[in-house]
């Protein structure tokens, strides 16, 4: 087993550089890009941040726009959600990035059925894109953290089997949203041997997700005693202290 610890978010794009040095010299071989409200990083950027990252060895990976809803029934907000999609792969393209990781979408009046089958034909039409351009990166459909949004761990495992696409398993998510994890099962839904993994502390309630914390110590000896051993394995934390917190990680995994 390898995994790779990181925080989620490189920052500015003129402070890129020094931080990826800053976060290779903590030991961190990964790290999100947020580009949840926008895509920041322009194409005449992208080179200096993909050779630095290849020279550390940090693997990138992109968190896409909280703008998204595959299940949209408005024929404007669907194609505008996979715009956006294809928009930051292409940049994550031009990085070198691994993944797009991005929120599927909500059940709004329709049932999880229906939904399932809107999220998974825009996912293929992404890819049959993706494939065009032949781009390398892949999208990752998140588990997530409300009850009422689609993301369930079976709905994003059955997405993955049947589309082919990569997926992102938060941790934190799943606890919110099932009020425990069960690994054994995760495993099982994810038989694959590359995991892009969310981790943090979260706050949460009847309906699943309210926030995320600060992960505690406990959390990280609880994940890492539970993790399969034999997958590779990039761990991004999304808590408020995401580098402190990411480095605890590692710390405790060194151990």
């Amino acid at each position: 087993m390898s995994i790779r610890f990181g925080p989620a978010g490189l920052g500015p794009t003129k402070t890129a550089i020094e931080t990826l040095e800053k976060y290779h010299e903590l030991g961190f071989k990964a790290c999100e890009i947020a580009f949840t409200y926008s895509n920041y990083i322009k194409p005449e950027a992208t080179k200096k941040i993909k050779e630095k990252a290849e020279q550390l060895d940090i693997e990138l990976s992109i968190h896409g726009s909280y703008f998204i809803n595959l299940n949209a029934q408005e024929k404007e907000k669907l194609e505008a959600s996979k715009k956006r999609i294809i928009d930051a792969c292409k940049i994550g393209e031009l990085l070198g990035v691994k993944c797009l990781v991005f929120h599927p979408g909500f059940f709004g009046k329709l049932v999880r059925k229906e939904a399932y089958g809107n999220i998974k034909k825009a996912i293929l039409e992404i890819q049959q894109t993706l494939r065009k351009n032949r781009w390398k990166i892949q999208i990752a459909p998140e588990t997530m953290g409300k009850i009422n949004v689609f993301g369930s761990v079976e709905e994003i495992s059955q997405l993955v089997k049947e589309t082919g696409c990569s997926f992102c398993i938060d941790l934190a998510h799943i606890l919110a949203r099932d009020k425990k994890v069960d690994y054994k099962k995760v495993v099982r839904l994810f038989p694959q041997k590359d995991w892009h993994v969310h981790f943090s502390g979260i706050v949460y309630g009847e309906k699943g997700e309210k926030h995320h914390r600060k992960t505690e110590k406990e959390e990280w000896k609880n994940l890492l005693k539970n993790l399969p051993k034999d997958k590779n394995i990039r761990i991004i934390n999304e808590s408020p202290a995401m580098v402190e917190d990411s480095l605890d990680g590692l710390m405790l995994y060194k151990k």
